[in-house]
């Protein structure tokens, strides 16, 4: 038995709901839109602060893996400098003292790394809801019949984005 991913369904369903809606388009007068989802996430003013948030919740951080990054570098290069003089015992030693640096410091990266995606999907999920809303009110207001969010090609004139933009910036 065939198992279908879900962006499949719902690339199915787009084109049975695109299908249908062309064939009442042809009956009636049907009134469609288009929102680019990555606009809003770059140009709105709610995920500019989403994003200015994001910065001061994690720039501490991010400097604390930089300085430790700095110091793996100079650790390293001292090593590599003083190796030839040192004894068999010193330079084990030392050797060890880079590899558990450099662990820890790939850990903590890692670690922040997931913590910032996680947050950032956070943040991102809250504006998309945000958005959503505004979505909804300007489909009702202006009697839209279907707004699509993801599209191969869309004819310009059927773009609302911007008016999403300027919604959520108005804080609809």
């Amino acid at each position: 038995m065939k198992s279908f991913s879900r962006d499949a369904i719902r690339r199915g369903l787009t084109v049975l709901v695109l299908g249908v809606a062309a064939a009442t388009a042809a009956a009636q007068d049907f009134k469609i839109g288009f929102v680019n989802t990555d606009r809003i996430f770059r140009d709105s003013a709610a995920a500019k602060a989403a994003q200015t948030k994001l910065e001061q919740e994690f720039s501490r951080r991010e400097r604390e893996l930089e300085n430790l990054r700095n110091q793996l570098r100079t650790a390293s290069e001292k090593f590599e400098r003083e190796a030839p003089t040192l004894s068999e015992a010193q330079r084990t030693a030392r050797q060890r003292q880079l590899v558990d640096m450099d662990r820890d410091f790939q850990r903590r990266s890692r670690e922040f790394q997931e913590d910032l995606n996680l947050r950032k999907n956070e943040e991102l999920q809250q504006v998309l809801e945000r958005a959503n809303r505004v979505i909804r009110q300007i489909a009702e207001a202006e009697k839209y019949d279907l707004i699509i969010q993801e599209a191969v090609y869309i004819n310009p004139k059927h773009d609302i984005t911007d008016r999403v933009i300027n919604g959520l910036n108005n804080g609809r």
